[in-house]
């Protein structure tokens, strides 16, 4: 099972200015990894940068930067500052991201995901280890390139990956993949596409964490995540390929034609239940470790916001950060 026990942050509601006091109740609590997101908040740096600086004792780790939003240069340049900030603690996690983010917010083309993706973890892989890069991809042409600072400890590469031609190319060229939006029970599934991969690779998953007994209200906030995520054409086809055709078929449908509010209404409590995690701290942390079990190495908790926390303010958010470590 895995010794690793991640939490996504920065963490909602609490300034970055104010982290230093959460990345120590984080490591105090045995939490051993912080790893960050990219989507319309942070960058996926800051909040590693500030946690290199402020608790040694946390690996940090990207989930994900994506690959169309930055220059490959510069993304050698950004995952290397870190790596000598942090030497041995950065591992880099890359991906394709969405539509949305890359080309709706980031005017990129997001085309050829899987091509753009495979070529920046090759020029990835040289420019960290502070080879000149010079070379023709096939997405990018990358002329007479060297690191200035290569790092002295080259950060593992991560491969966000949901369907088999992403997990294969983890499994072949990465030093691990992330999972995302998927149930305990379908990590089995995700993991038999990687079986090349060696003794050492990287398992990571972002688990979604509702930590309220409010059956009701979870599953309120689930389904809005639900929504927002699985009509997204490559979570649809990722869920499609898990066998959840039929249960999310009313949902797109729904959601197809404009009706918000019927999509929300098709998602089953049992898909809620199954795709978010949520209930007691206690229940919380044995749901996430379910995980573990299943082969994820580093389980990596995503906190939503809920009224408890709300209400508690910061004394409210140390308890609950104590209770979800991995005791």
């Amino acid at each position: 099972m895995s010794m690793r026990w991640g939490m996504t942050v920065p963490l909602s509601g609490v300034p970055l200015a104010e982290h230093a006091a959460v990345y120590s109740a984080l490591a105090d609590a045995g939490f051993t990894d912080v790893w960050s997101a990219e989507v319309n908040g942070t960058d996926g740096f800051t909040p590693l940068t500030l946690a290199a600086a402020w608790e040694p004792r946390l690996r940090l780790g990207t989930a994900i930067a994506p690959v169309f939003t930055r220059g490959p240069g510069l993304m050698a340049m950004t995952a290397a500052a870190l790596a000598e900030t942090a030497p041995g603690r950065f591992q880099f996690g890359i991906g394709a991201s969405s539509p949305v983010v890359s080309g709706d917010w980031n005017a990129a083309d997001f085309v050829r995901p899987y091509a753009r993706s495979r070529d920046m973890l090759r020029f990835l892989r040289a420019a960290l280890a502070g080879q000149v890069v010079d070379e023709q991809f096939d997405e990018f042409t990358v002329r007479r390139f060297r690191l200035e600072r290569p790092p002295a400890v080259p950060p593992r590469l991560m491969l966000a990956a949901l369907r088999p031609q992403m997990l294969h190319l983890a499994a072949a060229e990465a030093d691990g993949t992330i999972l995302n939006w998927l149930a305990a029970g379908d990590v089995p599934t995700a993991l038999a596409e990687t079986k090349a991969a060696g003794p050492d690779f990287e398992v990571a998953a972002r688990i979604f964490v509702i930590p309220t007994e409010d059956a009701a209200y979870a599953r309120t906030v689930g389904r809005r995540m639900i929504a927002a995520y699985l009509t997204v054409p490559a979570y649809a086809a990722f869920h499609r390929w898990l066998g959840r055709e039929e249960a999310l078929t009313p949902m797109w449908r729904a959601w197809e034609s404009g009706d918000r509010k019927g999509a929300l209404a098709a998602i089953p409590d049992s898909l809620v239940d199954e795709l978010i995690v949520h209930g007691s701290p206690e229940q919380c942390r044995e749901g996430v470790r379910a995980y573990a079990e299943a082969g994820v190495t580093v389980p990596v908790m995503a906190l939503t916001p809920t009224p408890e926390l709300e209400r508690g303010g910061p004394a409210a958010l140390r308890d609950l950060i104590t209770a979800l470590g991995p005791a």
